[in-house]
């Protein structure tokens, strides 16, 4: 199948959704017809009901069975969580936070550890994920790449490409042979979940990720269009499209909704993405997670979740607000859906700019109000009919409505950025927030005068010429609530005013009886009605509350299975009589009873290589050039893809010899040691990346190490060499860097030629169920040192710290054991710390997973999380640390301990992972 040139303009200028249109099975995936679908309720949160749905778009939003959907999702990799009963933890805390879809890279590295091999079982259980985000009513963005991006070993691409004669991301036959066997696996399981069938809830597919400056060559064009091709033969009949980009204009001069990918977390982005018309918008890694083992991209980096709004131990941070803003915003108001670009508006501040916009159905105004500098603004918006001064933060952005309905009433105009507008029971109810400090100032139109209540002393309200003036400082004694009853509605009104802190503990939801608010608690799970009570489920992490507007004819209460009293309050709510405790402490035990062992044997002479793989080949798939005259020596071309990697070089004469020079090729923060009958030569660190080098994928040194006069003599010696190669290149611009060598390159001696028999090994067959990117080459990865159950009872008794100097491997274990009350979501952490002037790293393996690697005198991670269900919260625990040294300073390990990174009382059930022991 050939690109169109429609077809093709779409793809390469801009992400519009269903650039590739055949359906099947009569479901609906192409662009909506002429008739316009006017503004009203979004369609409600989907499930795996079992029934056809039809999923189109306009040019305004995407379309669900004829209703407009926003669509708000949040990148998550369920393969930087290797816990899969903590999927649902993440998933219910993205829908509770206001996202309605997750979009989802699934790496093919880590699914096949050898062609024609694909392991979708244990902590790669794609159906699994895919089942429990239907349960937790989310949509789902697909992206079975077949590359994903550089952040991942290789993009995604697995280990073994590097071997195949064939150009990947190209029309190249062989390429896409392997990428079509990839991609029919991952197909066989996502077509059962397709929401357009009633299996699931998979909504969009999107196919693999720009190729930068390459994205105009033909070869990849071809490769697009075949990829397109292999999706819709797989019965995916869901809007397919590819990369990321604004909304823009097709081929053909209509207008598709865009997609942003990668948003970033504060108001500006999303917001301005909105005015530009893009409703479809995809929030960069809300949860990042760790990036254990080997899956780092060639940065090396073990924690994928500095920064992100739900950190790597799985904690929600104050970096959420706008996102479960905007999220409950869209959500609840269905006016963003469809927008037009409206009269000019300019701020009486220039500093502050404006994008006018409007519902053609509804007349509702939105000005998305901007401030790109480093202060402060407030401002008068001449031509909105907003009466008052609007107040901007620095480097932030807010939006503004006026002629909003709000339940039964108009919104004239607000100061302060509404968050939700919704109905509960008898009552409806609409939420304002701002900044800590800002003032919030709403205007409802009433030719009657209402009744107003305030149920808290801070807010204050007018009335006059027909409008309600209502006046809440954001910040002050946390949630403010004023009651409207009477005036031009016989249903009375609710308005809550919340600062960013204050917002993060406001919880809609939606049941089968009507919708609900719940205030207080850290997190809200659930929510269940039977007859007069709603049964709630969630977190508690201090003392707190529980304030709940609901449906008709609810009168109790129940949290976490037990009965909370409550009175009826002035804002017509359900208030808890007194406080929920907090919860209790977590007492972690310390590290103690350390076990020391050797771990480089494979540096003496006498050592059996007999069992390696002879290094003898003569050619390679490296985009890498072979040395000439020497046999290839690249890790990839003999099998060994990911971690530690050994090679011996056996010389039969070393007189004469003064030097030997190492040729190595690794990402970044690779390493090189080197051994001469057993005896050090030294150790070859690659320089750390600076501004100019950060993006770097291939680093390649030549180490130059002097041989001891006592060792140049006549007959056999054995150069051992240890190369820790760390990640592939990420491969970003389609060039197949992805294939440059990782290991030794080549071997050059000073004082005389030498003839060299080179060997090889690296890491053993993958681990069934930790899988290929857990293990390396080491000796005691070989051995199963990490593994839960080894006997060590042989290793030598050690006390923590450790100054020792020496050059190569050593191993240290220990067990502790936890007994976490079973109603507490504990999340644990390792912390290593030493005198960052001493040069070594720690590989970390929690009861034989491989969690990341720590090190020392680099100033990145001092504290890995150890996820539950790997973590055994009640019970034994084996912790293994292989530390490799320079041999330049003392050694570590330093101080080694647990770390309590967040608890609440609450949580969700965790089943243990699957640790085979030695």
């Amino acid at each position: 199948m050939e690109l169109s040139r429609r077809t093709f303009t779409a793809l390469a200028g801009t992400a519009a959704l269903g650039v590739a249109l055949a359906g099947s099975g009569g479901a609906a995936t192409g662009p909506q017809g002429p008739r316009v679908v006017p503004t009203g309720p979004p369609p409600p949160a989907p499930s795996a009901d079992g029934r056809r749905h039809r999923v189109g778009f306009d040019r305004y939003s995407l379309l669900v069975d004829g209703r407009r959907l926003m669509l708000w999702s949040a990148e998550l990799h369920p393969f930087r969580l290797p816990s899969p009963s903590l999927w649902r933890d993440v998933l219910q805390k993205l829908r509770a936070h206001g996202h309605n879809a997750v979009e989802v890279p699934v790496p093919w590295n880590h699914h096949s550890p050898a062609p024609g091999k694909y392991d979708f079982t244990g902590v790669r259980d794609l159906n699994l994920f895919l089942n429990t985000a239907a349960e937790e009513r989310l949509y789902v963005v697909l992206r079975p790449g077949p590359y994903i991006g550089a952040d991942v070993d290789a993009g995604g691409l697995p280990g073994w490409l590097t071997a195949v004669g064939a150009t990947a991301r190209s029309n190249d036959p062989e390429y896409l042979r392997h990428a079509d066997a990839w991609l029919s696996a991952v197909d066989s399981i996502a077509v059962r979940h397709l929401f357009t069938g009633g299996g699931g809830t998979v909504l969009l597919y999107r196919i693999e990720e720009p190729a930068g400056d390459r994205a105009g060559d033909p070869a990849v064009r071809a490769h697009l269009a075949h990829l397109y091709a292999k999706a819709r033969a797989d019965r995916i009949d869901v809007p397919l499209f590819h990369g990321e980009g604004l909304f823009g204009p097709r081929g053909d001069g209509t207008r598709t909704p865009g997609f942003r990918a990668g948003a970033g977390y504060g108001r500006s982005g999303h917001l301005s993405d909105l005015a530009l018309g893009i409703t479809a918008q995809q929030v960069r890694p809300v949860f990042g997670g760790t990036s254990w083992g080997w899956l780092p991209g060639s940065g090396g980096h073990t924690s994928y979740g500095s920064g992100t709004p739900i950190d790597e131990g799985r904690r929600p941070t104050p970096e959420l607000a706008p996102l479960q803003q905007f999220g409950h915003l869209v959500r609840t108001v269905p006016d963003l859906a469809r927008l037009v670009p409206a009269g000019e508006v300019r701020a009486a501040d220039a500093r502050l700019t404006v994008d006018h916009l409007a519902n053609p159905d509804t007349g509702a105004q939105v000005y998305v109000v901007r401030n790109d500098t480093a202060e402060r603004v407030d401002s008068m918006l001449p031509g909105t009919g907003i009466e008052v001064p609007v107040s901007v933060a620095p480097h932030d952005a807010k939006l503004l409505v006026s002629g909003l309905d709000l339940g039964r009433r108009k919104l004239a105009y607000t100061t302060a950025q509404p968050m939700l507008s919704m109905a509960a029971g008898r009552v409806d109810v609409a939420v304002f927030v701002g900044r800590d400090g800002e003032t919030a100032q709403v205007a409802l139109d009433c030719e009657v005068q209402p009744n107003v209540d305030r149920a808290d002393d801070e807010p204050a309200w007018t009335y006059g010429r027909g409008r309600l003036n209502v006046v809440a400082p954001l910040g002050v004694g946390g949630l403010s609530r004023v009651l409207v009853k009477k005036g031009d509605s016989d249903t009375p009104m609710v308005l809550l005013f919340a600062d960013d802190a204050t917002a993060l503990r406001l919880w809609p939801y939606e049941t089968p009886s009507g919708s609900l608010l719940v205030y207080g608690p850290a997190m809200l799970r659930s929510a269940t009605l039977r007859d007069s009570t709603v049964h709630l489920v969630g977190d508690v992490d201090e003392d707190t509350g529980v304030e709940v507007w609901g449906p008709r004819g609810i009168t109790e209460v129940t949290w976490n299975g037990e009965p909370v009293p409550t009175y009826v309050g002035r804002a017509r709510s359900l208030v808890m009589e007194g406080l929920m405790p907090d919860a209790p402490s977590v007492d972690l035990p310390g590290l103690g009873g350390w076990r020391r062992r050797g771990g480089n044997p494979e540096s003496r002479r006498d050592f059996d290589d007999s069992g390696w793989t002879v290094a003898d080949r003569t050619s390679s798939h490296s985009v890498t050039p072979v040395p000439e005259g020497g046999p290839v020596l690249f890790a990839d071309d003999y099998g060994f893809h990911y971690g530690d990697v050994w090679y011996r070089g056996r010389l039969t004469d070393t007189r004469g010899l003064t030097s030997v020079s190492l040729s190595y090729s690794t990402g970044t923060h690779g390493l090189l040691m080197a051994w001469l009958d057993g005896r050090p030569l030294g150790t070859h660190r690659m320089p750390a990346p600076d501004g100019d080098t950060g993006e770097k994928g291939t680093w390649t040194a030549t180490a130059r190490f002097a041989v001891p006069e006592e060792l140049r003599e006549r007959g056999r010696h054995v150069l051992s060499v240890l190369v820790r190669p760390m990640g592939h290149d990420g491969d970003e611009r389609a060039r197949d860097t992805h294939k440059a060598a990782r290991g030794l390159m080549a071997a050059a001696f000073e004082g005389g030629s030498r003839s060299v028999e080179w060997r090889i090994q690296g890491a053993a067959a993958p681990d069934r169920v930790r899988g290929p990117l857990n293990n390396g080459g080491l000796h005691g990865e070989r051995e199963g040192w990490h593994l839960p159950g080894h006997d060590d009872r042989e290793w030598r008794a050690v006390d923590l710290p450790r100054g020792e100097r020496r050059q190569g491997v050593a191993w240290y274990r220990t067990e502790f054991r936890l007994d976490v009350d079973p109603d507490m979501d504990a999340s644990v952490g390792l912390t290593l710390k030493d005198d960052p002037e001493r040069a070594y790293r720690v590989q970390i393996f929690l009861n034989g997973w491989n969690m990341g690697q720590y090190l020392n005198d680099v100033d990145m991670q001092h504290t890995f999380v150890l996820p539950n269900g790997i973590l055994r919260t009640r019970g034994l625990n084996t912790l293994a640390l292989a530390v490799l040294s320079d041999g330049t300073t003392p050694s570590g390990p330093g101080e080694v301990r647990l770390t309590l990174l967040g608890a609440v009382r609450g949580g969700v059930p965790v089943k243990a992972v699957d640790s085979p022991g030695g």
